[in-house]
């Protein structure tokens, strides 16, 4: 067993640690502070119990345990790897220390070759070929997972040049060079991950005979080298190409990057590979706007630091922080950027920084600061998701940025949000019977699975997306790339729908459960909950809709009459607290309710509906559903609306209302509906779907 393994296996047991025999050890146990990649780790409350600075060496070492290596090969691996992760580690003073003597320990290989330089001038002079064997040492560690770097686009290839140089200046021959730096390589990736060593080993075995045989290429194109870092991305579909073109015509200037080409970067990957590209190159932008001269080393660790947080025992992605990052990073235009103005309107809670730190001038740290009251509001809400607190914290965060209300559902259940909306999959495919010609649009396409479904079933159709959500957008067209997806997707506004496509051309324009979010969310004339606002919509559908083109709605629906009275009897013991809360809550219209008793209410039959939808979902749909209205019309005055927005040439071809399916199982065994009698009566209709057609002028 290697003599590290056996110090590793005496401390844990326990065992008095001699620092003259391991400083190194020594190091890295008495860490006060966590410094890991979090993008490796599954859980941040692990952290607290767990030092995974040590258990990261240990792994290693063990890898290099079961090599079957010369003595020296094995030998200067083994004293590379205790040494290479020293600069994580440490008391807080003796950092501050460090740090003071001039040691990087926020670039940890630069740092811990420092440190090793130190320890080895400390030691008393020893046998001839010592020097040269700290020398390589020195080196290796100087270089500590720089070939990964350099696959991944975070390193010059220059930085590598000091490896070649072991063999230039008679240190190594290329032979031990080659198996020194494969020992090392399959040792650092294995011990994160062995599937990891597997899939990048052709790579890395390619890079060493490079470097070894002294040929290394010493510049790689900028956007080749952001293409790397965007590999995660471009792996779940981001069709890099596609987007850099789209970027230039609005405005991105790929030469003003150039500055960044020899510096290094650290945690770029796990700080910022959830972000777009756009949003990705406005960062890069940010910093080489800022003329970073002398500047070797750009760090995204307090980025990182801030993007994750412990949700349910699980590390999570900051959705709270990433949100209000993407806006920030949104209405920061190009010209902005390149000008290096304050945007006009910008938000006081949250700014972008590069700061440098007192003895490192060749390192430039990237942040993104957020106020204090912005900090504590977050901390509520991340507190609050498990309590009833949340819904009230969420909304105090959409106010404080100035959040789109329906931006909830991409919130802590963003995972399953996307997925969750191509279940409707069943309802959404009745709208193919009546969609029409050739060109489709898809407003507020979700998931995707409507334009899935016209790709699949309608082959001469053309479909395309159209979302308000850059999120959304984003994703939709990274599913695109990854299943070869023929649909489009754009960006805009579904109230102004000229500007995306030409007047007359399209054929179909679907709004299959839309009108009821623009209805809610969109202010028109400062007021929401605006009938305007639908017919907005509509009137945008029709003008760019070509003569004998279809509207298509499916949406919710009220009843009538309106003044019909409904009686409610909760089977559920919470179910009257439900209600008062909903009252309370709901922002689209007072919620008027008359208790009869201690279990059951009478109210207006479309009062009583509307609670319903919200009570059927649950709390966890509670903030997103409080904040809608489903039904808006009753069916005559959705008739008659139709007609005075449209005008003539609207002609409505298929009007019928229904209960959508699931909504009367859901509720069986948690209410009773009676009409004013106390007789059980059915759930009232929930939606409408609406086929407009337009008559030639």
């Amino acid at each position: 067993m290697l003599k590290s393994l056996q110090a590793i296996e005496a401390y844990r047991e326990g065992k008095q640690i001699a620092g003259t025999e391991a400083p190194w050890l020594e190091y890295i146990v008495q860490a006060e502070q966590t410094i890991v990649n979090l993008e490796r780790v599954e859980s941040l409350q692990s952290l607290e119990q767990q030092n995974p600075v040590l258990d990261y060496v240990e792994r290693s070492l063990r890898v290099l345990d079961s090599l079957p290596l010369s003595y020296w090969i094995k030998e200067l691996a083994e004293e590379t790897l205790v040494w290479s992760e020293t600069a994580k580690g440490g008391t807080v003073r003796q950092r501050r220390g460090w740090q003071a003597e001039g040691i990087n320990i926020f670039v940890h290989n630069i740092g811990s070759a420092q440190l090793y330089r130190r320890y080895a001038e400390g030691l008393k002079q020893e046998a001839a070929g010592s020097r040269e064997k700290r020398l390589v040492v020195h080196t290796l560690i100087e270089t500590h997972g720089l070939i990964g770097q350099q696959i991944r686009g975070e390193v010059p290839p220059a930085v590598n040049l000091p490896l070649s140089g072991l063999v230039e200046h008679g240190l190594l021959s290329a032979d031990e060079l080659e198996r020194l730096l494969f020992a090392l390589n399959h040792c650092i990736i294995s011990a994160v991950s062995p599937e990891l060593w597997q899939e990048v080993r052709p790579r890395v075995m390619e890079l060493i005979a490079v470097i070894a045989a002294g040929k290394l290429v010493l510049e790689v194109p900028m956007k080749e080298r952001l293409r790397r870092m965007r590999a995660g991305s471009i792996a779940q579909g981001e069709d890099y190409e596609a987007e850099w073109d789209r970027l230039l015509q609005e405005g991105f200037l790929p030469d003003t990057l150039e500055p960044l080409q020899p510096m290094t970067f650290w945690y770029v990957e796990s700080a910022l590979q959830t972000f777009s590209l756009e949003q990705f190159l406005k960062v890069m932008s940010l910093v080489a706007g800022s003329r970073p001269q002398e500047v070797s080393h750009l760090s995204f660790e307090a980025v990182m630091n801030s993007i994750y947080y412990d949700y349910k025992g699980s590390k999570k992605i900051n959705v709270y922080k990433k949100r209000i990052i993407e806006k920030y990073l949104a209405e920061l235009s190009w010209e902005e950027i390149y000008s290096g103005k304050t945007p006009s309107g910008s938000n006081p809670h949250l700014v972008h920084r590069l700061l440098r730190k007192e003895h490192l001038p060749d390192t430039l740290f990237f942040q993104f600061e957020f106020s204090p009251a912005a900090e504590k509001l977050i901390e509520f809400c991340m507190e609050a998701e498990k309590s009833a607190l949340y819904e009230r914290a969420v909304l105090l965060l959409f106010d404080l940025f100035g959040l789109r209300r329906d931006a909830f559902d991409r919130f802590h259940n963003e995972d399953t949000y996307l997925s969750q909306m191509n279940d409707t999959a069943d309802y959404k495919a009745v709208i193919l019977d009546y969609v029409t010609g050739r060109k489709v649009l898809d407003i507020g396409p979700g998931g995707g699975v409507l334009l899935d479904l016209i790709e699949e079933r309608m082959p001469e159709a053309v479909p395309v997306g159209i979302d308000i959500s850059s999120n959304v957008i984003e994703a939709l067209r990274q599913r695109k790339q990854r299943e070869g997806r023929r649909w489009e997707v754009l960006q805009g506004d579904a109230l102004n729908l000229k500007d995306y496509v030409e007047p007359g051309t399209v054929d179909t324009v679907i709004f299959s459960s839309i009108l009821h979010e623009l209805y809610s969310y969109v202010p028109l004339g400062g007021q929401k909950f605006n009938h305007d606002t639908v017919a907005a919509a509509l009137a945008s559908a029709f003008g760019v809709l070509a003569d004998g083109g279809a509207i298509i709605i499916r949406d919710g629906i009220m009843s009538e009459p309106e003044d019909e009275l409904r009686r409610v009897r909760f089977l559920e013991a919470d179910g009257m607290a439900w209600l008062e809360r909903y009252a309370e809550d709901f922002a689209g219209r007072p919620i008027r309710y008359e208790k009869l008793g201690p279990q059951e209410v009478r109210l207006p039959v479309n009062d009583a509906m509307e609670f319903l939808y919200t009570y059927t979902w649950g709390e966890e749909a509670y903030i997103h559903e409080v904040q809608e209205q489903f039904g808006y019309f009753t069916p005559s005055q959705y008739a008659a609306f139709i007609v005075q927005t449209l005008g003539d040439r609207a002609k409505i071809e298929v009007f019928r209302h229904y209960l959508q399916e699931g909504y009367t199982e859901a509720l069986e065994n948690r209410v009773v509906m009676m009409d004013d009698n106390g007789q059980s009566v059915p759930l009232p209709d929930s939606t409408c779907f609406i086929v407009i057609r337009k008559e030639a002028s």
